[in-house]
């Protein structure tokens, strides 16, 4: 049986029993306290650690009695991080004289490199997630002399393909034309949402519209425009004081690329033509030419040898390295696609040249787990212990506001949003990517309105599947009430392009849809900029702490504060309408959203809210006594 965890004994979260909070930089005393009934006659306590990145090696530390609080023992005692970096893996134990024992854990701490100062910059403000070739084009291309055999939609409300090809292939080559020029044509728009950062799906050469396996580092899909035509949208961003954040995809190139060059596209000497292929070296072949490894066994997404040598000085390690380039070129940062699925020094390599290349520069990084202690291929990576990831994409908080929202109990949401914060260094938990839909998710308002993805459903039914109006005002009215979560939250809130505009769609290529210019829904796009509105001007809702002050079945409430004020969100996502006592005293005003405000018997704050709501309310001055 594993060891118990009683809190009434032991609450890593309560300053009481460990100090600091959370995740630690290397070189803290980490103290600790036991808190055993007196009756129960404990004469002694140990905190045993186990160092995970110093091969496992244990420490055990002594936690001498202290005191009585109360009916309570004290046992107290510190541990000593020294210059450890990683995880540190503890359980405590109590002893009594008559040989009576009680084991408590095992409990994570997080240990990371403080040396480093993270720029903030990425947390604070709101992300616009861009599929370049569905959002916004300015005439129709001709794909002639492009690489991979495309077609193009001729009008921009066709439906993408999704039915296999003749040899029951989707091969995802047909496009509709967007164009970064279309992308800074629309920046005045997307000033109006609030937004400060732009994260850009692939946008180098690659022969299928995601982009995802590339066909050349070096050079702008021709689709999409040129190198200027970069340089040109970064600049016009950085005008309107946003940033620029580029998709990395640096485990796989294309299968049409200059490096494995497998249809002959390419000048180049590919590495499935020839041994002697400078490239060569950069593929792993079982059987050359035609037996490969890939991602996921996808055929035309060959993976790469990350270890090369060549490789690695070619993405990151010269001055003209793929990373620091682009960055030359504008860009404020990288993504980095299936993250952990790249070797730690490999990801350690692209942030040391980011941050030689342009200090303030950030490295985000694709983990749809928790990141603190995910193990990848058999290895626990180092994903936010510092120098790796500056912040990572977090579906864990997709997952749980979505299980919320659809019916879930908000108890489990604020636990698995707390084990995160507890795990997490402070720079990485201020940093993550926030999202409620992504470019490989279902539209969250598809989600929303129906309730589950359909998979029980064909393909051709979800193809043509829309929402009734039913199914579409609930989930507008879900939408609304997450979206709000997801703006006041500790964190980056993404938006994946059209969703504030109402778009609908099951998964890719559902979820990929050109975006409804001039068919947006107007409710929603007032929405998502009066939050955008709210995040850019209130310093609390960009790096305030969080406190928890209901959750509770469908009702959640929680405490932004910054500089004396704070910001509660007040969520009702249930059927029917219900009151949220805040236990908070003092004026509040109502900033966004349909509360109403009432003073309970002891004058403390109340919010009524309808169904599936929302409402922000401004605190003037600190008076919080809610839920810790």
């Amino acid at each position: 049986m594993p060891p118990e965890k009683d809190s009434a004994v032991f609450d890593p979260r309560d300053p009481r029993c460990k100090r600091p909070y959370g995740a630690v930089p290397s070189g803290t005393r980490v103290a600790f306290a036991l808190r055993p009934p007196r009756a129960e006659g404990f004469s002694r306590a140990w905190l045993t650690a186990r160092f995970e990145f110093w091969d496992d090696r244990t420490v055990s530390v002594p936690l001498p009695w202290s005191g009585l609080e109360g009916d309570r023992d004290l046992f107290a005692g510190e541990l000593d991080t020294g210059d450890y970096v990683g995880l540190v893996w503890y359980s405590l134990r109590l002893e009594g004289l008559d040989g009576r024992s009680r084991e408590l854990g095992e409990y994570q701490l997080t240990v990371y490199d403080g040396g480093e100062t993270v720029p903030p910059w990425f947390g604070e403000g709101v992300t616009y997630h861009i599929f370049p070739d569905r959002f916004r084009r300015l005439s129709v291309p001709d794909p002639a002399g492009m690489v991979g055999g495309r077609t193009v939609h001729q009008s921009w409300e066709e439906e993408p393909d999704y039915r296999p090809d003749g040899r029951g292939e989707i091969r995802n080559r047909d496009f509709f034309g967007g164009s970064l020029a279309g992308i800074t044509e629309k920046l005045d728009f997307l000033a109006g949402l609030g937004v400060e950062t732009l994260y850009l799906c692939p946008i180098f050469e690659g022969a299928e519209n995601h982009r995802y396996g590339t066909g050349d580092y070096e050079k702008v899909d021709p689709m999409l425009g040129t190198g200027d035509d970069f340089s040109r949208l970064c600049q016009a961003a950085h005008r309107r004081g946003m940033r620029v954040l580029l998709d990395g995809v640096f485990n796989h190139t294309g299968f049409v690329s200059r490096y494995f060059n497998g249809d002959g596209s390419y000048p180049d000497l590919g590495a499935s033509q020839s041994r002697e292929s400078p490239y060569y070296s950069w593929f792993r072949f079982s059987r050359w030419p035609d037996r490969y490894e890939s991602w996921w066994g996808i055929y035309s997404l060959p993976s790469v040898e990350e270890h090369d040598p060549d490789y690695r000085e070619y993405i990151f390690g010269g001055e003209d390295s793929v990373i620091r380039r682009w960055l030359r070129a504008g860009a404020d940062g990288w993504r980095l696609d299936v993250a952990d699925e790249l070797p730690d020094d490999f990801v350690r390599g692209v942030h040391r040249a980011a941050r030689t290349e342009k200090p303030d520069a950030v490295v985000i990084g694709e983990v749809w787990e928790d990141g603190s202690s995910k193990v990848a291929y058999g290895v626990r990576r180092k994903h936010i212990l510092g120098g790796h990831c500056d912040g990572l994409m977090n579906y864990p908080f997709r997952s749980a506001a979505l299980a919320w929202l659809l019916g879930g109990d908000a108890a489990a949401f604020r636990e698995e949003m707390e084990t995160l914060r507890e795990n997490y260094p402070p720079f990485a938990w201020f940093s993550a990517m926030n999202a409620l839909g992504t470019h490989d998710t279902p539209r969250i308002l598809t989600l929303l309105g129906t309730g589950s993805p359909c998979l029980e459903q064909t393909r051709d039914w979800r193809a043509a599947f829309r929402l009734s109006p039913e199914q579409r005002r609930r989930g507008t009215d879900l939408l609304k009430t997450g979206a709000l979560l997801l703006y006041c939250f500790p964190g980056s809130p993404t938006v994946y392009y059209g969703d504030e505009a109402g778009m609908e769609g099951f998964e890719d290529p559902f979820n990929r849809r050109p975006y409804p210019w001039g068919r947006e829904d107007g409710e929603l796009l007032d929405w998502f900029a009066a939050l955008g509105g709210l995040r850019k001007s209130l310093p609390l809702l960009r790096r305030g702490d969080i406190r928890y002050l209901l959750a509770e079945g469908p009702r959640l409430a929680f405490l932004r504060s910054f500089g004396g004020e704070g910001v509660v969100c007040a969520l009702n996502a249930g059927e029917g309408a219900a009151e949220l006592p805040l236990g908070l005293a003092g004026e509040a005003r109502l900033l966004l959203g349909p509360g109403t405000l009432s003073r309970g018997d002891y004058v403390t704050l109340t919010v009524s809210l309808p169904p599936r709501s929302g409402c922000a309310l401004l605190l003037p001055r600190e008076g919080p006594a809610g839920e810790g």
